[in-house]
């Protein structure tokens, strides 16, 4: 038996390290051409800004996520220490909601920069976006930054609980502590989560509405648009990131879930799918962007030559 734990806990490492080096490539060089293009132009607009930020989250994501899984598989004695694991903790809690609300951003800049509506409100925040978005990054940080204290503080308590009540012997009072713990961090969480989540929601919604009273306004006209073009774009994005998310969303809970009955292969399966989701979404941005194409496609031309 404590064979196969050993085996399973390789394969799933193996299976970790490939995705998450992979997703860390991807928006590695999702960082490197937008830099690139701000040294040559000496500015980024708020689209190129978002996707900036969201590549490097992602990539701080991957990478604290990834140490977390291989020191808690090769070296748990030096990960379940006091501060290793509360830091780690709070660095990946951190990581992954930043991810989630930048994500979220870059919809919402996207609804409001491409959707067509009259209302004043609307208008308002259309002409003024690029004042929006650094105060749409400074919520986001501090969204983040709340949970991620929150997750130390909890992952503190549980660890100082957990090692005492396992030094006098209680195991089962100590599961009942960390239940109890647990549930508001947990709840916290699905709070963070969710809240991005609705406002992809309603990105989606807005975005849908405006571009089929574009194209009713096209038929009664009898005239082309470019506008069109633009809304398929951002559509392709949204929805895109909407399924991803939705499913992203489904694996948090089910996380929950099967961590607690210790069903460790429906965990792997998971956990595959929440480390394929920031490089597989930042791969799908990467084609969706004509700029980012083209450079992805010249550089596996030349790997291609050589």
């Amino acid at each position: 038996q404590q064979s196969n734990v050993t085996s399973f806990s390789a394969t799933a490492l193996a299976i970790i390290t490939l995705e998450a080096f992979a997703g860390m490539w991807i928006n590695a060089f999702l960082v490197c051409v937008l830099c690139i293009a701000w040294v040559k132009k000496k500015a980024l607009n708020s689209n190129e800004k978002i996707l900036l930020l969201l590549g490097c989250c992602r990539f701080c994501y991957l990478c604290t996520s990834w140490v977390y899984h291989f020191l808690s598989i090769i070296y748990p004695n030096y990960l379940f220490v006091h501060p290793a694991f509360q830091l780690t903790v709070f660095f990946q809690s951190f990581s992954n909601c930043f991810n989630l609300w930048v994500s979220a951003c870059l919809c919402v800049f996207y609804c409001i920069k491409i959707a067509n509506f009259r209302n004043s409100c609307f208008i308002y925040l259309k002409v003024k976006t690029d004042r929006i978005v650094p105060w749409l990054f400074l919520s986001s940080v501090f969204s983040a930054l709340a949970i991620a204290i929150i997750a130390y503080s909890v992952a503190e308590t549980v660890h100082n609980d957990s090692h005492n009540f396992t030094c006098l012997g209680n195991f089962w009072e100590a599961s009942v502590r960390m239940d109890k713990y647990l549930f508001p961090f947990y709840f916290l969480m699905g709070f963070g989560y969710a809240a991005p989540f609705m406002a992809v929601i309603f990105s989606a919604v807005f975005l849908l509405f405006s571009l089929w009273r574009h194209k009713c306004k096209m038929q009664t006209n009898s005239m082309n648009s470019l506008s069109v073009d633009a809304h398929i774009r951002a559509m392709k994005s949204i929805l895109s990131f909407l399924v991803m998310y939705s499913i992203n969303f489904l694996c948090l809970i089910l996380t929950i879930v099967y961590a607690k009955k210790n069903e460790n292969t429906m965990t792997l399966l998971i956990f595959i799918y929440l480390y394929a989701f920031p490089g597989v979404h930042s791969l799908i941005l990467i084609f969706i962007n004509p700029k980012l194409e083209k450079a992805l496609l010249k550089i596996l031309s030349c790997v291609k030559c050589k």
